[in-house]
């Protein structure tokens, strides 16, 4: 038992093995695609029944595919959303300005009430 030694000393671990056995990584651009198949072709999937691609950024309904909504319908749709939303844009707007009237009519109205208690008081004064 040493006194100012190191008691602990770990075995050297052994040279790690190639990360990878395959000498695919060896190969040229072309090669691999034919290789490893990276032509997926657009993705698709399937959500309640319902078959979904993927195309110029959207996900858009496979026709034919029963229980879905066809184009027209989410067309559609899509403008009454629109005119709903600018509905309760509008409707909003004329919420604020009633908001801003009544608040106005409300500070009218108190200034009106300072100016009668202060008519109200000089004539007391008077008498």
């Amino acid at each position: 038992m040493p006194l100012f030694g190191n008691t602990f000393s770990p075995k050297k671990t052994p040279p790690r093995k190639s990360a990878s056995l395959s000498n695919l990584h060896n190969l040229d651009r072309s090669t691999r695609e034919v290789e490893l198949g990276l032509d997926y072709g657009t993705p698709t999937m399937n959500l309640a029944g319902q078959s979904l691609k993927f195309e110029n950024g959207q996900w858009i309904a496979e026709m034919g595919i029963s229980g879905g909504v066809d184009r027209r319908e989410a067309q559609r749709l899509r403008r009454r959303n629109q005119q709903l939303e600018e509905e309760n844009n509008l409707l909003r707007l004329k919420v604020d300005i009633l908001l801003d009237m009544l608040s106005e009519t409300t500070a009218e109205s108190h200034l009106m009430e300072k100016e009668l208690e202060e008519l109200k008081s000089v004539s007391r004064r008077r008498k």
